[in-house]
Order: structure tokens, then sequence, then C-alpha cells
């Protein structure tokens, strides 16, 4: 036998101790408690229905040679008791046990599986005293055979069997060994080496079902902290290791569920795209480790909306996207209070910090049907936000559809352009004052698509920078440009824009070094133009190139001064030659606040030796005004629309006129604005 650690205690006190709570059932762990019951519940039914059919068959084998009491009277009770817990094992079976009951019904089956032998060994010993020795025979076989078929029945609670055996087979013993006769003690004899067999079987069995148990119950539980660390690897590759927040992943396939969920019943459903206005400007401000400090802000904020029906997800950088499972017609309203706090002012540290949020929607099913479609089309709405009116809110509409129809038009021929064929550049002159004469150009990009006529400039630059075909763009009419320029006198200068993807791009700028050095042309007379917007976007990589284009000897201005977030700081951080005050401030000369910015600027310009031109002069009125404030160089259609080099070359050479170029009819002067290059 194998009490498990039974045998493995160093002493007798301890082997004791541990036999009494082994036998009492205080070892017992909770699983192996709860697996005895479920096959108890199986095994006792047919043990008890077994015990009653045998002792109806010793009953009626002394039905004419023993008292009717014993036979029935006494019988009759303990067949019912025996019933009754047959009764209660059967209506048992789908009860579920915690391991504390279970615990406490093994307990009670031991105790009454003790009672039910003694009681049945009693009346056994009872019926001996009538019959011969045949009748005695049978109770005694039927006896050996149920104690047996119980310990078999009883081997998953083998202190019940043990008991059992003890009971029944203990007084056999004793009664075959006291008659003094050969068979009897050879019958004692086999009833003991059987009984040890018995035994052995018992417990090898009771072990390897305690294993088996155990093994499950580590199996379980390997497979319970399998599926756990799962969950947390998928909960991890669904969460942003800043914010915490929901990532990219999640956020698609959240929509993807979502739109899997509607597919039959179309319920409107809203997403969304967040950006942070003005993030990038404090990343290089204050650093990557603040920017991060930030996002970390806006998520605990995020967090803290405590808004119905909405999930936001970190997209990645300073975007988030937006779930709103409301009602379609609130999603707008709700996204405008989600922008409205992450405007409120942050503490990082020891400084406050305030920044923006615009946000674009697409609804489903009217924006798109697929999360391709209801995501690309909330982040063109988005675009329309930030370059309208930052900070809002813009729902994707039929009039956006035709935008991007429109757009895609324009991409579509933009990408099998011939830049050398469909565009020309025009340049319009920069007049110093108070001469009147002329320094320079600006180029200006113009295209007619042989599919789509004429294409403003604010529309094909717009689909050029978010289509990335802005650079190839950018390089090739600068290479025509530098062309035209070459042709002119040497002391006539050349300003061309840049855009944000340029600045930052320093494959770009070598590309336009390259093609000054080419033509020999001297940097100096280049003038590279860029906007406070586009060294916003991405400061870092936009200040390493523009100090690159500065080493190599070209100027660089600083275009629509005045209009930008903070156009003083970038006129101390980055290397500015000039400032162009944008043309805003012109057209209201008159009110006393844009002649005032106008004035200061001027000043300050000259504090910082910085040149300054005026651009969109469009009247005399005007050019008197700026001439009044010393301006020292202005441009506009006062004295010259864009034109093409041939009639600027034309132009120059016929006229004397402020050094080549007349002065344009008053009747022309009308304000055309156009975008530039």
């Amino acid at each position: 036998m194998n009490f498990h650690p039974y045998f493995k205690m160093q002493t007798i006190v301890e082997k004791s101790r541990y036999f009494i709570r082994w036998f009492l059932i205080d070892t017992l762990e909770p699983e192996i408690a709860l697996a005895k019951c479920k096959e108890l519940n199986s095994q006792i039914p047919p043990l008890y229905l077994l015990i009653i059919l045998n002792a109806v068959a010793a009953a009626y084998t002394y039905r004419d040679l023993a008292p009717a009491y014993l036979t029935i009277g006494t019988l009759t009770p303990i067949l019912a008791f025996t019933a009754l817990r047959l009764t209660s094992w059967v209506r048992s079976r789908h009860i579920e046990l915690t391991p504390q009951q279970a615990i406490r019904k093994l307990r009670q089956t031991a105790v009454l599986a003790g009672v039910v032998a003694a009681l049945y060994v009693s009346w056994s010993f009872a019926l001996k005293s009538y019959g011969g020795i045949t009748e005695q025979s049978h109770v005694a076989i039927v006896i050996t055979t149920t104690v047996f078929g119980c310990v078999f029945c009883l081997m998953h609670l083998p202190q019940a069997a043990i008991l059992v055996m003890l009971i029944v087979t203990a007084p056999y013993l004793v009664f075959f060994l006291s008659k003094n006769q050969e068979v009897y003690a050879a019958i004692a004899l086999n009833l003991f080496l059987v009984s040890l067999v018995i035994l052995k079987v018992l417990f090898n069995s009771y072990n390897a079902f305690v294993n088996l148990i155990k093994s499950r119950t580590e199996l379980a539980t390997k497979h319970q902290e399998t599926e756990r660390l799962n969950s947390e690897n998928e909960r991890l590759s669904h969460t942003d290791f800043l914010t915490d927040l929901p990532n990219r992943r999640y956020f698609f396939k959240k929509i993807d569920k979502h739109l899997e969920a509607v597919k039959d019943s179309r319920e409107p459903f809203t997403v969304g795209v967040i950006d942070l206005d003005h993030f990038k400007q404090v990343n290089d401000t204050y650093g990557h480790k603040t920017g991060d400090q930030l996002l970390v802000a806006v998520a605990s904020r995020i967090q803290n909306l405590d808004l119905p029906d909405l999930e936001i997800c970190r997209l990645g950088g300073d975007e988030f996207g937006l779930l709103f499972l409301g009602a379609p017609n609130t999603a707008a309203s709700v996204a405008q209070t989600i922008c409205d706090r992450l405007q409120r002012p942050y503490q990082i540290g020891e400084m406050s910090i305030t920044i923006g949020a615009s946000c674009g929607l697409a609804k489903f099913p009217e924006a798109g049907e697929t999360t391709h479609e209801l995501f690309d089309r909330s982040d063109y709405a988005l675009y329309n936000s930030k370059t309208t009116v930052r900070g809002s809110v813009t729902v994707y509409s039929a009039d956006h559809e035709a935008k991007i129809r429109s757009d895609r038009a324009i991409e579509s021929a933009l990408q099998r352009a011939d830049v050398y064929v469909q565009f020309q550049v025009h340049l319009q002159p920069i007049v110093a004052l108070p001469d009147r004469t002329i320094t320079g150009f600006e180029a200006l990009a113009r295209w007619t698509s042989p599919e789509l006529g004429q294409i403003s400039p604010d529309v094909f630059i717009q689909v050029a920078e978010r289509t990335g075909q802005i650079q190839r763009l950018t390089v090739q009419l600068f290479a025509m440009a530098v062309d035209q320029i070459s042709a002119l006198p040497d002391n006539l200068r050349l300003s061309f824009n840049l855009s944000a993807h340029d600045i930052s791009s320093p494959e770009t700028v070598g590309r336009l070094l390259k093609i000054i050095k080419n033509h020999h042309i001297d940097p100096a007379r280049i003038t590279f133009e860029i906007t406070e917007t586009s060294v916003i976007d991405s400061y870092e990589a936009a200040e390493t190139c523009l100090n690159k284009l500065r080493d190599a000897g070209c100027r660089l201005a600083l275009d629509d001064f005045g209009t930008g977030y903070s156009s003083l700081g970038y006129l101390h951080k980055l290397p500015i030659d000039c400032v162009k005050i944008d043309r805003s401030f012109i057209a209201n000369l008159d009110d006393p606040i844009s002649g005032g910015v106008v004035t200061s600027v001027l000043n300050l310009c000259r504090t910082m030796q910085i040149a300054c031109v005026v651009e969109g002069v469009e009247n005399l009125s005007q050019l008197d005004a700026l001439e009044e404030l010393h301006c020292p160089f202005v441009q506009g259609y006062l004295f010259c629309p864009p034109m093409p080099f041939d009639e600027i070359s034309e132009s120059l050479a016929s006229s004397e006129a402020i050094a080549g170029l007349p002065l344009a009819p008053k009747n022309e002067t009308k304000h055309h604005h156009q975008a530039a290059i």
C-alpha cells in the first residue's frame, strides 16, 4: 500500500499524524476532492443496488429457516436506509459542489460506508445461527463478493474502502479461524490473501487516479497561464506602449468587426481622425521627451472624457482614431467637445503648454462602406479642417466626394504630365523703392493640362504635396526657372518657393544645389522662399536643410509673414535674409491695425538688418504710403502681373521704364491671388 508521502515521513510520530489526517480526509487537495465526488457519483448508486440485491438474495435463502423478524423485520429498515442513500446520490449527480462541500461529502460517505457495512455484517452473522452448512456458505459468499464489489466501487475513496473491508473481513477471519478446521483455516487464509491483493490493486489504481488528476490540474493550470499570456500578448499588441491607449491595429480591427456586425442592419456609426495642432512645434522647441509627456497627458485627458459610445485610439505620432457608435447627428458635437478639451493648457513639469486639435469625421454608410473608405475620407475631412479652420471639426460630405474625384483626376494627370512640356514658369518682378527699379523676379508655376485645361496652382500644388509628387515638380520647375534667370542680367535675382516636403528632404536640397552648380550661376542670386507653416511641420529636418542652402551661398526669405503662429520666433531661429509681408495687410493698409503691423515689421527688419518685401501692391495710393514708410522692396500687380519669360525678356530689351518694365495700367491692377512655387 502507498499513502503517497506517508512512507516518506522520517519519524513514527510524523507517520502517525499524517495517517490520521489522511484517514480523516484532511490532506485532500480541492481539485482531487471534486474529481473523487464526480467519480463516486457514477459508482456508488450501482454499489448500493448491488448491496440491496445480495441482501435480498440472502434473505430469500433463509426465508424458511430464520424468523421473519430477521429476514424481513430487521432487513427492511436496513434496505430502506440503503435505498435512501442510493436516491440521494442519484439526485446529486448534477449538483455543482465547492471544494469544501466535496470534502464534507467524502467524509460523510466514508462514515456512512462504515455504518452500512456494520449493519449488513451484523445481520449476516445473525443469520448464521440458522440453516446448515450450505446456507451459511451462501451467506459467506454473498458477503465476501459484496465487500469486494464495495471495495472496487469505493476505490476513489480508499478511506471508505479500507473501513468497509476491515469491518467485514475481520469478523469473518476470526469466525473461520475459530472453527479449528483445516477447510475454514484455508478459507480464512484465502480471504486474507485476496484482501491484501485487493488493497494493493486498490491503492495502485487510486495513486494512478490521483496522479492523473494532478496532471490534468497542472495541464489546466499551464493552459490557463498560456491563455493568460496569450491574452496579455493580445492586449499588448493592441495597446500603444506610450499612452496605454488602444493602437492603430486595434482601431482598424474594431472597425472591421463593427462593419461585420452591422452588415445586415446597416446601422450608422462614425469614424474620425483627430490630429494635434502645433504638436511638432512643441517637440522641436522642448524636445521629444517633453513631447512624449504631452502625449501621455493628452491620452490621460482622452481616457477621462467619459463620453458614451466613444472609443479613441492612438494611430501614431500626434494622430488619434475615433469610433463613435452613438447617434450620427451628435458625432460632430461630440468631436468638437473632444477638440475643445484637448485645447486646454497642459502642465508638463513647470511648463504650461497649449496645443490645439482638429478632427475629420466620416459616417457609415454615406461616406463609405469599408474600413479603408471610412478612414481615408475621415482623413480627407481632417485635412480640410487643418487647411481651413484649425481646431474645428469637418464632416465628410458630397462636396468632399466631388473634390476627391477632381483631385484624383488632377493627381492622375499630374503623374502622367511632362513638366517641361505642360508647365511654364512665369516671373513677377520685385521692385526696389524709391528708385522703382527691378532687383529680381519671383518664379510662379502655371500648368495647362491637355485633358483638364488650366489648373490653378492652389489646386495642383496641394495635390502634389498630398500625393508625394511635389519634390519631383519642385526640382524640374527650379531647373526651368534657373534656365530663365541665367539668360537675364547678372544683377537680377530669382526667388523660388519651397514646400514643407522640400525643406525637410536633404535629397531634394542636394538636387537643387546641383542644378545651381551645373548652370554656373552665383548661389547669391537665388532666394528660396519658405513659409512658417512648412517649418513647423518638421523643424529639425527643415533647419538642417535650410542651413545647407545658406552655407552654399543661397538666400532665404520668410514668406506670408504675419499670418503664422509665432513668426517673430522664427526670425531668430532660422537663417533668414528677407521677410515678405503678406498681401492681406496691404489690402487693408488704411486700417490702423494692418497699417500698424506693416510699420512695425518694417522697423523690425531695419533693426535686424533684414530685407523686407511687401506683397500685393495694386494701386498708387498703396505705393505712396509704403514709400512714406521707407519700404525697401515691393511686389504686385501695380507693376506687373506674373508673365511668361519671353514677354519679360522682350520688355527688358525694349523699355527703360523701371529698368525695362512699364507700370501696368490702373484698370489692370485688380488683385489676382495666385499660389506660387
